[in-house]
């Protein structure tokens, strides 16, 4: 299994730039594809931005161009810098890690999420 730590959410104004990190505690298999996920209380939550295990990336539209997905294998970790913030940026953002599992295969993870918000 594993647990997903979500950190850096928080308050910043329009212009401005936040790094969101989800750390990732695996007990049992590897970590394959990551994710961050946003969603506004009433709309769907939308993909923001994924990685592969080979690290090929990519990105909801109105983020290209203003926030980086990345990830650092030694220490578990997917990281999201957005710049050049929003206010239509604010949302609950959420971390998704598949894990490969024994006999079980790809299975899905998710963290709780961290506050994102985003006005002068």
């Amino acid at each position: 299994q594993v647990q997903l730590v979500e950190s850096g959410g928080g308050l910043v104004q329009p212009g401005g730039s936040l790094r969101l990190s989800c750390a990732a505690s695996v007990s049992t298999g590897s970590i394959y594809d990551m994710a961050w996920y946003r969603q506004v209380p009433g709309n769907q939550r939308e993909l923001v931005a994924g990685i592969s295990s080979g690290g090929t990336t990519d990105y909801a539209e109105s983020v290209k161009g203003r926030f980086t997905i990345s990830r650092d294998t030694a220490k578990n970790t997917v990281y999201l810098q957005m710049n050049n913030l929003r206010p239509e940026d604010t949302a609950v953002y959420s971390c998704k890690v598949d894990l490969i599992r024994p006999i079980l295969g790809v299975v899905g993870y998710w963290g709780k999420g961290t506050l994102v918000t985003v006005s002068s």
